[in-house]
């Protein structure tokens, strides 16, 4: 795994520049910039781990992936009824207006 400075950047760059072939399948090669500080703390438990931090990335990944998927999809309720739009005496008034007008008499 190359790791080096990026011009510009204030985090290290880790670089793999083409795909590689594993007994598993294959891995594409990436770059990722993560801060200096997060990089020094995936090395150390990398290292307290006997792993890399190839495989910390990739399990992270793969957490985030697997939270994503078991959310459930929000869908927003139909709150929409049947009727003719705003009454006409509302017709032409901006916003705060009709809040008001909406307020009125409830102490707001």
């Amino acid at each position: 795994m190359a790791s080096g400075r990026v011009a510009g950047h204030a985090g290290f760059c880790l670089a793999w520049p083409a795909p590689i072939s594993y007994g598993m399948g294959t891995h594409m090669k990436t770059t990722i910039e993560i801060s200096d500080a997060l990089l020094s703390q995936a090395k150390a438990l990398a290292q307290r781990q006997g792993t890399t931090v190839r495989a910390l990335v990739e399990a992270g990944l793969r957490a985030v992936l697997k939270e994503q998927r078991a959310r459930p999809r929000f869908v927003l309720r139909d709150a929409s009824f049947t009727g003719q739009g705003l009454r006409p005496e509302f017709q032409q008034e901006r916003w705060d207006e009709i809040r008001d007008a909406v307020y009125e008499g409830r102490g707001a």
